[in-house]
């Protein structure tokens, strides 16, 4: 599939970044789990392209960090742990602010036309009661400011930075969406005003918004039990006290007699007893 979601189709030449994106959005969306081996054949056949640019995919994700390459096992998609995502939030809030004051002072008229547009999108379909169109919206959102950065490199970071996000973290509905889409809103008039600092501090606040809860906690293992383990009898029931009786005498020693041993029955015995 394409950007829009469409796979590339077969018989005509298709490039490695219309491949790439194709994975990588089968790798957000969950259609390739993480651990997945990805195979050269099998991709070509499944996106209806060659080999070649299948390979050329896979390395340019490779050095996004959706894919792994293992020695003598290939390429499979990466398996990322709960702290990687942790600090992928944590690069949010740094990079998102700084985005958001680059825009308000490299913005074209077009950036704050698509942003406005945006906007009033968006109120519009929380006033329908369409809640499920907002988070589309506000990747294009995204998408949009960190255009009008006039970084590429900044978007490029934070483009990936927000598709990590997104698939490592099962989304889940705002709380007050129309208090989002106010911060949106009162951003794009400070981008507008050319107010970095401002924007700065509003982009801030939409960086520290909640995450989903991390999408990839692998299952708790259940371990296994020791070898040759031979199970505790129960304890036998208490007995009950018995009186305590007197202890026999000592036996009387005669000087030059053997010494009885206790339990023997032997000669020594006979002749102590007589």
């Amino acid at each position: 599939m394409n950007g829009d979601g469409a796979a590339p189709g077969a018989g005509r030449r298709v490039s490695a970044h219309a491949v790439c994106t194709a994975v990588r959005n089968d790798i957000v969306s969950g259609v390739l789990p993480p651990g997945t081996r990805l195979v050269e054949e099998l991709l070509a056949r499944r996106y209806g392209v060659s080999r070649v640019p299948v390979r050329e995919a896979l390395r340019t994700l490779a050095s996004e960090g959706f894919v792994t390459t293992r020695r003598h096992a290939g390429a499979c998609v990466a398996e990322p742990t709960a702290d990687e995502a942790a600090d992928l939030l944590d690069v949010r809030v740094l990079l998102e602010p700084l985005g958001a004051a680059r825009a308000a002072q490299r913005r074209t008229e077009a950036h704050l036309r698509v942003l406005r547009g945006l906007v009033r999108v968006g109120r519009d379909r929380l006033a329908a009661g369409r809640p499920g169109e907002l988070a589309r919206l506000g990747d294009w959102f995204d998408e949009t400011l960190a255009q009008a950065s006039g970084s590429p490199s900044l978007a490029t970071l934070l483009t990936q930075l927000r598709r990590k996000i997104a698939w490592m973290y099962a989304p889940e509905p705002a709380a007050r969406p129309e208090r989002e889409w106010e911060v949106c809103a009162a951003l794009v008039d400070a981008v507008a005003r050319r107010d970095a600092e401002r924007a700065r501090e509003l982009a801030a606040v939409r960086a520290a918004r909640p995450t989903g809860t991390f999408r990839h906690t692998p299952p708790a293992r259940r371990s296994a039990p020791a070898p040759h383990t031979v199970p505790t009898p129960p304890a036998p029931p208490a007995q009950p006290a018995r009186s305590a009786r007197p202890a026999p005498p000592p036996p009387q020693r005669n000087s030059g007699a053997a010494t009885p041993v206790k339990g023997c029955r032997g000669p020594a015995a006979r002749m102590s007893a007589s």
